[in-house]
């Protein structure tokens, strides 16, 4: 679990986040939304340890960041992965030497061992066969599973993605969704997505906050969300041409 109690965050005098409290469960898919600007990168990197609060603290299970040592920080930043927005593979690596890169630099695990993890993270991405490949010579939908693989390779606590599904189609964005929550409940991580992506909303949204000018403006679940009467909310939300078609066919029901 992660909780974030009234954090604030500036930069050269601009406030970027305005006191910010919610809750993260383990073991669920948390979705943050929200449109450009609204704050939700710079609170993502704040949870990630890249940013400190000005007020406020974040605390993972129970250990407030923020009362830790130098040394005792890092070691907790050790137990995040990351899914970055363009997968950031290392172009001249192979798959299987992209996920085995944080064994590498974060473990003292033999070759043997790390082989041995590599291939049971690529098997639960469905990518058995790629082990040998360039990123160059596989797809976009399997260079993020690639990349889920990287992320979960250390056996996390944390699992922090940024716009997952950024340049994928409806198909395979549906498939990496799936993929992540059910990565999250087998292994009973704390995840957190940032996210445009409003099937990513309906599809996993176990818990949705959304961002406005620094601000959290809203929170629920993936039913909920349809049901708000916050305009901003529904204004986002309702800009995509799918949820209009949902929205009018709940209004022909009634």
């Amino acid at each position: 679990m992660i909780e974030v109690r009234d954090i604030h965050k500036s930069f050269h005098g601009e406030k970027i986040l305005k006191g910010i409290t919610t809750t993260f469960e383990r073991g669920k898919t948390n979705l943050v939304i929200g449109t450009s600007g609204s704050g939700k990168t710079v609170f993502l990197k704040c949870m990630l340890g890249l940013f400190t609060p000005e007020e406020g603290s974040i605390c993972y299970d129970g250990t407030t960041y923020s009362d830790l040592t130098t040394k005792e920080q890092r070691n907790l930043r050790e137990q995040m992965g990351m899914v970055f927005q363009g997968s950031a593979l290392f172009d001249s690596m192979t798959v299987a030497e992209n996920v085995m890169f944080p064994l590498m630099m974060f473990t003292k695990q033999n070759k043997e061992e790390m082989q041995e993890r590599v291939n049971a993270v690529l098997h639960r991405v469905n990518l058995e066969n790629a082990h040998k490949k360039l990123p160059s010579e596989i797809s976009g939908g399997m260079q993020k599973r690639v990349a889920i693989a990287r992320a979960i390779v250390t056996r996390p606590n944390y699992l922090f993605c940024d716009e997952p599904n950024s340049g994928l189609d409806p198909r395979t964005s549906i498939v990496i969704d799936n993929l992540i929550k059910e990565i999250t409940e087998e292994y009973n991580i704390t995840t957190i997505i940032n996210t445009h992506d409003m099937n990513s909303v309906m599809e996993i949204g176990e818990k949705i906050i959304f961002l406005r000018y620094g601000l959290l403006e809203w929170e629920g679940d993936k039913t909920q969300i349809f049901k708000t009467d916050n305009e901003a909310v529904t204004d986002f939300v309702y800009s995509s041409n799918l949820f209009k078609k949902v929205r009018d066919a709940q209004l022909k029901g009634l």
